[in-house]
């Protein structure tokens, strides 16, 4: 009886899985598509677990007067853990093959997926989301941990709810917790948390489920028994076009580029959340006809592998990113769709092979089959051997693949040097040459170290052993995570105390859009006795291009500034950089000085060369004013 209960379906709900799992593996696997907010896809599925479970409690309390919670847990774990621990062991394996920053932190990934916790260590771990400079390799289980976890819980405070007589009341109640939910999310975005916080947290990123909860709780009794009104046409015709807009607004929201404000966090998120409430309704309303077009191939199709999709999409991205040189951040066409095939033909797969053959026996029956077949026929123990040899060698290697990561990241690695080097640097000593150069020089001269004052973000700091070696007592100011607007305050210390440099090196760009009011308050404090530096930027990010054009341009409008193009010297040679594809290692950081002192050279000659004209046109005027003079 429970088991009529449990498989029972709504319409239109494996289409509407279909559509959230397409948007967050196009998101992943297309980031120059249109769709630059796919990651709402996860609170599409949040509502759809939401409003699932709790009509499948519903059903089953209906029908026994009790939920038989170690049933329900069992069916979880059918439903969860094969295709879980088939990713896991499979792309750990792999990793342990590819090696390099793959396997950084791999053992507490392992851990919190096998615990259905990667939510909460990820934020203890101080990683990030929407951080895709080395991405995770189960980054994207954290949403499954999130589910999990209200799978264990929602059970047990489920009878409280039933406490409240009225189903309105218990929607109610559901609708607070996740406005409490969202609430929290508001507060933690707006008093400059960290995003991932917010997003990753299951009390902050509870408010969908919450609202799934409520609407099972109002649509129970209707769905089972509905009245009169609710079959007549015209609100059958109202409640199927809302549901249908409800549908097109999700994808037309997931145009909408992701912000690091209470806009996005939980603004859009929440938005995504109330449309995909409103298409569930649309779509399970009687006699609708949304449902029935929803419960199309491929859309049910891809819906009932929807979870296994989602599950390999991600580390496989990752995996063949890191095998082929290319970033998560800048997938190339070709590469994402090779991907997609190759996700959907071992999603497949493991649905026919692994998934669906313990949904329906169970663990223990499986598990008797295969001691059968290894008693068997000769075919059947020869498969029966091979598949325990699989196993056991992707055990083996997830094993391996966790003894052997290292502890920090290449990127961490080069910019953890940049530190040491600047610990270890002697004070420079306080220059003595005047700014104005007194005596200018018909030739350049060699800029040394004590002449250089620069200032920068990871990349430069990361270079900074080389910019040392090139320019011995120059003077860094770096940092990670700096950008652009960071600098002027820097300047002006440094100004203030009267420790600013002749040459004034400037690398902001990595970490987002240049603030052209940021580069004139630099300017104005350099002066024009000073000479400035922009070093350009070179990343896997969609903002690197704009940045470059603008201190290009910037530089052409302001005399006495050069561009040191990092850029350019470092794009045919990115082997040189860490596995981030952004910070470089020992001979990277040598071509970063080089393209500074290169910039720091033209900059010299611009000035010898000036001094020089400036020079003959005052003998010139010499000579003339010599004969009036007599």
């Amino acid at each position: 009886m429970i088991a009529a209960h449990v498989t029972s379906r709504f319409a239109g709900l494996d289409g509407l899985r279909a559509i959230a799992v397409v948007l967050v593996v196009a998101y992943h696997l297309f980031p120059g598509s249109w769709i630059r907010g796919g990651f709402i896809g996860v609170d599409v599925f949040f509502v759809i677990s939401g409003f699932l479970i709790t009509a499948l409690l519903l059903r089953e309390q209906d029908a026994f007067a009790r939920v038989d919670l170690a049933a329900f847990w069992r069916r979880r774990a059918r439903r969860l853990l094969p295709a879980l621990g088939l990713v896991v062991t499979v792309c750990a394996t792999t990793a342990w093959v590819v090696g390099g920053d793959l396997l950084v932190r791999l053992g507490e990934q392992v851990r919190g997926a096998a615990t259905f916790s990667y939510n909460w260590t990820s934020i203890a771990g101080g990683t990030g989301y929407f951080a895709d400079a080395t991405p995770e390799l189960f980054r994207n289980v954290w949403s499954l941990a999130v589910e999990e976890q209200f799978y264990v819980l929602w059970p047990l405070v489920f009878p409280l709810f039933l406490l409240l007589p009225r189903s309105r009341w218990r929607a109610g109640a559901a609708v607070g917790l996740g406005a409490l939910s969202a609430g929290w999310m508001t507060v933690l975005v707006a008093t400059g948390t960290d995003v991932t916080r917010a997003y990753f947290g299951t009390d902050t990123h509870a408010f969908g489920i919450l609202l799934g909860v409520a609407l099972a709780f109002l649509l129970q009794r209707p769905l089972a028994a509905p009245p009169e009104w609710m079959l007549r046409p015209r609100v059958r015709a109202a409640t199927g076009a809302a549901g249908a807009g409800a549908v097109g607004g999700i994808v037309l929201l997931t145009t909408v580029p992701a912000g690091q404000s209470a806009a996005t966090f939980p603004g859009v998120l929440l938005a995504a959340s109330i449309l995909t409430a409103v298409a569930i309704v649309g779509s399970v309303w009687p006699r609708s006809a949304l449902g029935p077009a929803l419960d199309r191939q491929p859309l049910t199709w891809i819906g009932a592998r929807s979870y296994g999709i989602y599950l390999w999409h991600w580390p496989l991205l990752v995996l063949v990113v890191a095998a082929t040189g290319s970033t998560v951040a800048a997938t190339p066409w070709p590469l994402g769709l090779g991907v997609l095939g190759l996700t959907l033909a071992v999603s497949e797969i493991s649905y026919r092979v692994l998934e669906m053959p313990i949904r329906r026996r169970g663990f223990r029956a499986t598990a008797r089959g295969l001691g059968r077949r290894l008693t068997g026929t000769p075919v059947a123990r020869l498969r029966a051997i091979v598949a325990v040899a699989v196993a056991a060698a992707m055990l083996g290697g997830t094993s391996a693949a966790i003894a052997a990561a290292p502890e920090t990241t290449s990127g961490e690695t080069a910019v953890q040097a940049g530190i040491d080097a600047l610990h270890d640097a002697k004070p420079a000593p306080t220059p003595v040459v005047a700014l104005s150069a007194a005596s200018p020089a018909p030739s350049p001269t060699p800029v040394t170290g004590s002449e250089v004052s620069a200032i920068g973000d990871s990349v430069m700091l990361a270079s900074a052993p080389a910019l040392l070696e090139r320019y011995p007592g120059i003077q860094i100011d770096a940092a990670v995570s700096r950008s652009t607007w960071a600098g002027p305050g820097i300047l002006q210390a440094l100004a203030d105390s009267g420790q600013l440099r002749a040459y004034v090196v400037i690398g902001l760009g990595t970490n987002g859009p240049v603030d052209e009011g940021s580069l004139e308050r630099m300017a104005q404090i350099a002066g024009p006795d000073r000479h400035i530096v922009l070093v350009n930027a070179f990343a896997p990010r969609d903002w690197i291009a704009g940045v470059n054009a603008d201190l290009t341009a910037f530089a052409a409008a302001h005399p006495g500034t050069a561009v040191a193009d990092w850029s350019g010297a470092i794009a045919g040679r990115t082997g040189l950089l860490a596995g981030d594809h952004i910070h470089p290692g020992e001979p990277g950081g040598r071509v970063y000085a080089d393209a500074v002192a290169q910039a720091v050279a033209d900059l010299e000659a611009d000035r010898a060369m000036r001094a020089f004209r400036a020079d003959r046109w005052a003998q010139v005027l010499l000579r003339l004013t010599l004969p009036a003079e007599r």
